[in-house]
């Protein structure tokens, strides 16, 4: 009779287990057309965002066939994954110039909510990722941001939930840096209205940046306080639920040009130059253009440092992106996503060391 106990205690521990590592989100933004997302494994998905959807007037809008195409086609790989989720995105950084002025009235708002149903309904998919950048602060240059915008994003996700019920989920792409986190968002009243929150820990240091630095640390450092940790650390304190906080994590790397010579390029003034995908990252290349590969074992993050030309390159790769796994595991947070899906490495990338990290 222990033994049968035993035998039962053990195949529930083990259960429990599998399921929650199969609770552990992953979630691929995508940005390529209906072809390529064949060369990937989508089984290791639990969901794909389409990037991007717009504005039409209220609506929202499906740019052209082409589009039509790829989403249809990210829907049919349901079939090769059960219960995979196909998420529409609004926006990204160029693209929402109208989303102040549309969401600043109620009007606006509905008739948006409305087109979102429709077009999940139309196209079989499930639901809406907001990624308005950014809401009551500066993003994109020119676009219009006001403080009533903080309010305004609020309503808009309450009047998607009304509109699309619990049968869509309901997220954004949220920044993961500070000023974002205190100033866009009604932390406290939005919990009930989203399912998920995906933090773009990443572009940390970005393209307007005047000094260099980790893009996409796992940890804050003395020099550098934006972080994924920081970013984490901030919302759990405010009291916002960490299952819905989705971590990000970058498929592509930046290059900086460093005015200094001086600690490997980091942390030194400098400008952008320019980004290139992790299928296009090749490390013996690099090291015979001169550069060296470094590992910062307080920001848990890769860089590499050409002395010569000064610039820095900075990205995750397969220890970062294990550890940022585990970390929101170990954190109980709602999983990690990346952007974006057509900038790994069809076999032996980046999504395969984080499903791998997922589930051992």
């Amino acid at each position: 009779m222990k033994k049968l106990l035993l035998l039962s205690v053990v195949f529930i521990a083990s259960v429990v287990c599998a399921q929650t590592k199969d609770q552990v989100t992953i979630i691929g933004y995508y940005a390529g057309d209906a072809k390529r997302i064949d060369d990937y494994d989508v089984t290791k998905l639990t969901h794909i965002i389409y990037s991007f959807c717009h504005l039409k007037g209220n609506k929202l809008n499906v740019d052209n066939k082409g589009d039509s195409q790829t989403i249809q086609h990210l829907v049919a790989l349901k079939k090769k994954k059960p219960g995979l989720k196909v998420i529409l995105s609004l926006g990204g950084w160029s693209g929402c110039e109208p989303c102040s002025q549309v969401f600043s009235t109620a009007a606006g708002r509905n008739e948006f909510a409305r087109s979102v149903k429709h077009l999940n309904e139309y196209f079989k998919t499930d639901g809406i990722d907001l990624d308005w950048e950014y809401p009551a602060i500066e993003g994109y240059p020119g676009h219009r941001f006001v403080p009533e915008d903080k309010h305004n994003f609020t309503l808009l996700l309450q009047e998607l939930r009304q509109v699309l019920g619990d049968q869509y989920e309901v997220s954004f792409a949220a920044g993961g840096f500070t000023k974002f986190l205190q100033q866009s968002i009604e932390w406290d009243k939005i919990v009930p209205y989203v399912d998920k929150v995906n933090l773009m820990t990443y572009d940390l240091v970005h393209g307007y940046s005047k000094v260099t630095g980790h893009h996409t640390p796992l940890y804050s450092t003395p020099e550098q306080t934006e972080s994924t940790d920081n970013a984490i650390r901030y919302l759990d304190s405010i009291g916002f639920p960490k299952n819905k906080l989705v971590i990000g994590a970058a498929f592509y790397a930046r290059i900086f040009d460093a005015d200094v010579d001086a600690s490997n390029g980091l942390y030194q003034p400098g400008k952008f130059d320019r980004g290139f995908s992790w299928n296009q990252f090749d490390m013996e290349a690099l090291k015979k253009e001169g550069y060296v590969y470094y590992w910062d074992d307080v920001a848990k993050a890769p860089y590499m440092y050409n002395a010569a030309k000064k610039k820095i390159i900075t990205f995750d790769n397969e220890q970062s992106i294990a550890l940022k796994t585990k970390y929101a595991i170990d954190k109980k947070l709602n999983g990690i996503m990346f952007w974006q899906l057509a900038d790994d490495k069809p076999t032996g990338g980046l999504l395969d060391v984080m499903y791998k990290a997922a589930h051992e």
